[in-house]
């Protein structure tokens, strides 16, 4: 039990065992879902189409087409073209066909297009003028509808 000539043997130190990620991003939230929403502020003006998997809110003026998750087009915001997103608040103009899940025509708002959507809140003092057709999938290209340019 007790030696006193005999040195102990060093004992290797226990190493904890690496873990083995076999898909980098699998624990990791989608970079849209961590990231906050894509601003265009007031002084901007665009030309062309934007394109994001998260989250737009607009408060300058686009000409062309916007495809989101998730839009809000501020009180000083105005879009020309194809809104399309799963989620949609117009609180400014929109000039042209708006797709998505679920629309919300805040007061204030002013659009002029139909409107393809499966949830449509309409707000008093909100202007509307176009077609409301409800759809399952309203982010789906519609049959027999251009795409506006």
């Amino acid at each position: 039990m007790f030696t006193k000539g005999k040195s102990p043997e060093p004992t290797p130190a226990p190493q904890a065992p690496k873990p083995v990620l076999t898909d980098p991003g699998a624990k990791r939230a989608p970079l849209a879902a961590r990231s906050g929403p894509s601003i265009i502020s007031a002084d901007v003006k665009m030309t062309g189409t934007i394109v994001s998997t998260g989250e737009i809110d607009i408060n300058g003026q686009i000409e062309g087409d916007v495809r989101a998750s998730a839009l809000t087009v501020g009180e000083t915001g105005a879009v020309k073209g194809e809104v399309v997103a799963e989620s949609i608040v117009v609180r400014g103009t929109v000039e042209g066909r708006i797709r998505g899940r679920k629309v919300q025509l805040c007061t204030g708002a002013k659009v002029r297009g139909d409107i393809f959507h499966a949830s449509l809140a309409i707000e008093p003092n909100a202007i509307f003028e176009g077609a409301v057709k409800h759809a399952q999938d309203p982010m789906a290209e519609q049959p027999g509808s251009p795409p506006v340019a």
